[in-house]
């Protein structure tokens, strides 16, 4: 999930991200020392139980709000840094009528020397945002995680609303340490195809349902308009978005993780497969060659930056924008241009599939119940059950409402029967939409299959012309066309092990070969480039590293089973 996302992840990317689409904070009142012989840490190190001995009893419960919080918070990402908790809406009501400050440690953009520096001096923050995966289990395996279990019937938003799908959050030892952020148990995501409506009519309004369609609405495109247009832009081509997204239009229920570095297979009769010898892959190869040396696609895709891409969009000089998130820069696009000509703007369709697929079956996007990354507490935080209580009442109801339409009275008051906020006369949008991206850097442990209701309520009320333009598609066509991908999480070996280098090798291999391929100058020449990158991936491990993923894959499954 692209980082920069963050309000794309919020208004579904966004994320992440979207995730697309996010922060996290702390406070060092407990100091820790390492044990280097049991890689515990000497003082806070955590118990079976609750990970403090002086939490209140099993059966004891803490208010949040009752009393002082205050806990330090740090975000391990190079481009971004928890924000001051007085600079939003949310921080300042919190801190007035919760009596929560949180305190940001800042990465200082080097986020890798920043963890490395804390841990060496035994200088935790309390709380720390970060990706899943590696990090956190070397701060485990270390002793600097609080594990959560015992906090979870005592604060029940997390375990209600992620339910059985929790455990894929859970360790190795079978405890829980992480806090999903835009976690979900309904589809979400923005993955999809955007037309430019002024050049759609002017063309006629053709069919755009069918790979045939498409390729024939792009080359007029082309023919009406040269080189003021691109016919097509694809988002990021570099990380396969865009290109990613037609790739699925070549097989029913393929997905586009098939393509991610933490997959880079495609399943078949119960094992993980290669994906160059994959036949809709190289379909889709020759099919994406096809339209790059047609000059149909942008020829600086792998290349221009993202701010290039949005330009583009937001002066309409594209006909036809993919992208894994694209509906953040087409809405801001789409509200610039009807301002001049109320004819003009972007709308999404329905994804593009091969003539004789079922296009009920076409998954242009993913989505994973676990979302993007995680608030683990540490091993120095004073008050570990107080801070879960938090974050826990910030997933929930409350603090959701809180984030995404400002403080209760104003544009919301007291929740119907299903538990969704009741909008007032005074809602005002506009003020909702700059609430929304002045807090989203504050929105560390987001709930999608609360929220996207609780937003669609209001959004259903309004005629489909003043609706939000993005909650619109995603109401009538992003969230009905994402497929669930949870089964394929956590299935990264340990970057320094063997295996973990066998994967460098194969994401290398991997990379090279999908652009040659892409900028191919025949069918075959695609088809000669995707062999060699089997035989090279073969001999670097690719069956290895294949075979690893096939099990953990398994394991995976059986934990969503129940088993």
């Amino acid at each position: 999930m692209n980082k920069a996302r963050r309000f794309s992840i919020l208004l579904a990317s966004v994320v992440l991200v979207l995730a697309t689409v996010l922060a996290g904070c702390s406070s060092n009142s407990g100091k820790t020392t390492n044990n280097p012989a049991t890689g515990q840490t000497e003082g806070n190190k955590p118990s079976n139980n609750s990970g403090n001995g002086e939490q209140a009893s099993a059966g004891d419960k803490w208010e949040f709000g009752s009393e002082p919080l205050e806990f330090s918070m740090y975000g391990h990402y190079s481009w971004y840094d928890v924000p001051a908790w007085d600079s939003t809406v949310a921080g300042r009501w919190l801190k007035e009528n919760k009596q929560i400050n949180i305190k940001p440690i800042s990465a200082g953009g080097n986020h890798e020397q920043k963890l490395s520096t804390m841990i060496a001096s035994n200088d935790l923050p309390d709380v720390m945002w970060m990706d899943r995966g590696a990090e956190v289990e070397r701060l485990r395996e270390m002793g600097m995680l609080v594990p959560f279990d015992d906090y979870l019937d005592k604060y029940p938003n997390l375990k209600k609303w992620m339910g059985k799908d929790l455990n894929m959050l859970r360790a190795e030892d079978g405890k829980l340490y992480q806090f999903p952020n835009w976690y979900t148990g309904r589809p979400n995501g923005n993955a999809g195809y955007v037309i430019n409506k002024k050049i759609y009519e002017e063309l006629g309004s053709p069919k755009l349902e069918t790979t045939e369609d498409l390729y024939k609405y792009l080359v007029a495109v082309k023919e009406k308009y040269g080189s003021s247009v691109t016919p097509f832009e694809p988002h990021l081509a570099k990380d396969h978005q865009g290109l990613g997204v037609l790739y699925t239009a070549f097989g029913e229920n393929v997905l586009y993780s098939y393509l991610n570095a933490a997959l880079r297979s495609v399943p078949k009769d119960g094992q993980l497969t290669s994906l160059f010898t994959d036949d809709t892959f190289r379909e889709a190869q020759k099919y994406i060659s096809k339209l790059y040396r047609e000059r149909l696609i942008s020829q600086d895709a792998f290349t221009q930056t993202v701010d290039q891409v949005e330009e583009k969009v937001m002066q309409g000089r594209v006909a036809v924008f993919a992208s894994a998130s694209p509906t953040v820069i087409a809405m801001n696009a789409h509200q610039e241009m009807v301002k001049k000509n109320p004819d003009s703007g972007y709308f999404m369709i329905w994804p593009i599939h091969k003539e004789g697929l079922n296009k009920d079956k076409i998954y242009p996007g993913t989505y994973t119940s676990l979302g993007w990354n995680v608030s683990v507490i540490t091993t120095a935080a004073k008050d570990p059950e107080k801070i879960f209580a938090f974050l826990d009442w910030y997933t929930g109801p409350e603090g959701q409402s809180l984030l995404f339409f400002g403080p209760e009275g104003k544009n919301w008051k007291g929740f119907d029967a299903d538990g969704y906020p009741n909008f007032t006369e005074e809602y005002d949008a506009q003020e909702v939409l700059q609430l929304q991206k002045d807090q989203d850097p504050i929105m560390w442990n987001g709930n999608t299959g609360y929220i996207d209701p609780a937003k669609m309520k209001y959004e259903s009320t309004l005629s489909a012309d003043k609706q939000n333009w993005a909650a619109r598609y995603q109401s009538e066509i992003t969230w009905k066309t994402q497929a669930n991908a949870t089964e394929f999480v956590n299935m990264d070996p340990a970057p320094d092990s063997d295996l973990g280098i066998i994967k460098q090798r194969i994401d290398d291999i991997f990379e090279q070969a999908y652009a040659q391929s892409v900028m191919a100058k025949s069918d075959d020449e695609v088809i000669k480039v995707l062999d060699k990158a089997e035989k090279d991936a073969q001999a670097a491990g690719y069956s290895q590293l294949l075979e690893f993923r096939t099990e953990a894959w398994k394991k995976n499954k059986a934990l969503l089973e129940g088993n």
